[in-house]
């Protein structure tokens, strides 16, 4: 792990490069990965050796007793963390995490611990931090422990939209890290208006001017709210309409390019009028581009989540669920907020940010006001089969 002067040095540069914190690959950047991974898992066959398969809807009791808190393995995400507090939960609990910024995407992530988790192995770490869709395979594929939610008072802290999810509705396996939107980044002084419709993506006047993200849960899905079909709720059908769209918009030169996390250098420059975003990504480009603007679309937008889950047979599992509640603290969330930028899952986050950073606090990209978060979209839960084949046709339209 870098010293702290070296990892701030480091950030410096990464965002002088246009990445953000959240990622070092970027989330749609590793779409080309994304797919050889699930074309690599399946020529495996991995698919089908899950140890069980659960229903996720179904009431799960366990109980984790108290134990010691001393040795905790979390993997997460590069720069997604005030690291600060994990230094404030050591010394408060005398313990010690070892945090683990090893996760640059899920599916390479997923593919350095299948075989133990398929084999019903402990995989050495406590806590995983994975985005929803892969969130719902673990889950599916009965990967991952049931919480204690006793061991978890502060869950009462969850966000009401974020407390139940399509793949896990009563948060038995999975409580959120971190979220984020997909929408629209634009900048006002070349679109000659504001923006507030998914639609506006297929504007001729905009013409050559446009990016879409290269992965469909991102790109496609948003594409589908604009079609009026509610994406969390999505079939294969629906979102391979959207990719035909998609194409078709690609064919008449409205899009310019498919991208991954690159479109922020070329919206800041101006070669890009419109661009479908990440919200995160906006945040941080607003301070060296006060005039860039981020829209969560009138038909909705897309909410991406990181969910923090314990994996089958964990070491510690009374410690990592002690873990959980701290950083469902208001005070503890609202440091993890300021530093990440991105969306978070704590109510009275917003309100304990305001007594230190009353401007970031009430910036509406990293804690949206309740209209905006209930139209907010989970990726659909689609089974392998059929991720594949979206992937495919997405990849047919990108060249990836």
């Amino acid at each position: 792990m870098p010293e702290p002067g070296v990892e701030r040095a480091l950030e410096r540069l990464l965002f002088e490069e246009g990445a953000t914190r959240r990622r070092f690959l970027g989330r749609a950047g590793a779409a080309g990965l994304a797919l050889s991974g699930l074309a690599a898992l399946t020529g495996c066959s991995i698919e089908g050796e899950a140890a069980r398969g659960v229903n996720a809807s179904k009431p799960v009791t366990v109980r984790h007793p108290r134990t010691a808190i001393s040795d905790i393995e979390w993997a997460n995400w590069p720069l997604y963390i005030d690291k600060k507090t994990l230094k404030a939960f050591d010394v408060r609990y005398h313990a010690k995490v070892r945090y683990v910024e090893e996760i640059n995407d899920n599916f390479e992530f997923f593919g350095k611990v299948r075989q133990q988790l398929a084999q019903g192995q402990a995989i050495g770490r406590d806590i995983v931090t994975l985005t929803d869709y892969m969130a719902a395979r673990w889950v599916r594929d009965g990967y991952c422990e049931p919480l204690d939610k006793a061991n978890i008072p502060n869950i009462k802290n969850l966000v009401s939209n974020l407390r139940s999810i399509n793949y896990d509705p009563g948060r038995t396996f999975t409580l959120p890290w971190q979220s984020g939107g997909t929408g629209i980044g634009y900048d006002p002084r070349r679109t000659g208006r504001r923006l507030e419709s998914v639609n506006d993506l297929f504007d001729p006047a905009f013409k050559g001017r446009v990016t879409m993200l290269s992965e469909p849960y991102d790109s496609a899905c948003l594409v589908l709210l604009g079609m009026g079909v509610d994406a969390s709720t999505a079939k294969l059908a629906d979102i391979l309409k959207a990719i035909e769209k998609i194409k078709q918009a690609k064919d008449a030169g409205q899009i310019r390019r498919f991208t991954g996390n690159d479109y922020t250098t070329d919206l800041a420059k101006g070669n890009v009028w419109v661009a479908v975003a990440y919200s995160g990504d906006l945040v941080q480009l607003q301070a060296d581009n006060p005039a860039l603007e981020f829209v969560f679309p009138k038909e909705g937008a897309m909410l991406f989540t990181d969910n923090m889950m314990m994996p089958k047979h964990l070491a510690h599992p009374y410690a990592a669920e002690v873990l959980m509640n701290y950083y469902y603290e208001p005070q503890v969330a609202a440091k993890v907020a300021a530093y990440v930028n991105y969306i978070s899952p704590v109510q009275g986050a917003r309100q304990a940010l305001e007594r230190t950073d009353p401007k970031l606090a009430n910036n509406p990209l990293i804690f949206p006001p309740d209209d905006v978060r209930a139209r907010l979209k989970a990726y659909p839960a689609l089974n392998p089969a059929d991720e594949r084949a979206m992937q495919s046709a997405m990849a047919d339209v990108t060249g990836a």
